[in-house]
């Protein structure tokens, strides 16, 4: 295998351990400094049509999305083919499925975007960072889906040992850089724009993925109050006070 170059080593060994610094501090840094912020930005308020169809088409296409890289990335090709899963088999739900979660990320995605440059009120509360998360999110399926169907499906990589294998390797703190370096251009694009989002994702509306609302679990009943006062006994110190 060919020695990799200064370039290679900055791209697939310094920039992604940088991400991975910076996606955990910035984490930390902004749950203690900006936790009243840790939202989604809801802008529901201003528009809600469009908001009810592409937010769940998108949502649900990303989680689709995110298992099957959990498959394709995390478990390596042996321990399929140890279950009985062939390539072929593999490879084709791994097409079909992942185009269709592919094509409504897309298709969510555009409904949000568009959305939020048509509607004024929206485009108004969208901040600079918003516009750069949007911008990296669409580089990263846009490239994804090319990847999956140029390079692996018509060009023949196989990712399994090449992408995947320099995924698990960057978890045990020994990436192969010649696995990224001699990737199709598709697939760096793909890997390193997902890497540079992972970077700006504590500063963006993005942290809402780990505001697990449990609280709710536990929190008191919610009260709700009559506006006719008239028919409600007073207790003790909730006399009315007219002036």
């Amino acid at each position: 295998m060919s020695t990799p170059t200064v370039l290679d080593t900055i791209l697939w060994l310094i920039i992604p351990y940088l991400a991975l610094a910076v996606f955990i501090l910035g984490h930390i840094w902004r749950f203690r400094r900006d936790r009243f912020g840790w939202t989604s930005r809801s802008s529901q308020i201003y528009e809600s049509k469009l908001l009810r169809i592409g937010s769940p088409l998108f949502h649900y296409g990303i989680i689709f999305v995110f298992l099957g890289h959990v498959i394709g990335l995390g478990i390596p090709k042996t321990w399929t083919a140890a279950v009985g899963i062939s390539d072929h088999v593999y490879h084709f739900m791994a097409i079909s499925i992942g185009l269709g979660a592919a094509a409504a990320t897309v298709g969510g995605l555009g409904l949000l975007l568009y959305r939020r440059r048509t509607n004024t009120r929206v485009f108004g509360a969208t901040t600079r960072m918003d516009k750069l998360m949007y911008l990296m999110l669409t580089i990263v399926i846009l490239a994804g889906v090319y990847s999956t169907i140029v390079d692996s499906a018509m060009g023949g990589y196989d990712y399994r040992e090449g992408v995947s294998r320099w995924f698990r390797q960057f978890w045990m703190f020994q990436p192969d850089v010649m696995l990224m370096a001699q990737a199709p251009l598709g697939f760096q694009v793909h890997v390193m724009a997902a890497i540079l989002l992972f970077a700006i994702w504590p500063f963006t509306r993005l942290v809402h993925v780990f505001a697990v609302p449990l609280g709710y679990l536990a929190r008191p009943y919610i009260v709700y109050r009559t506006k006719d006062r008239d028919r409600q006994p007073e207790k003790r110190g909730w006399e009315r006070i007219d002036y």
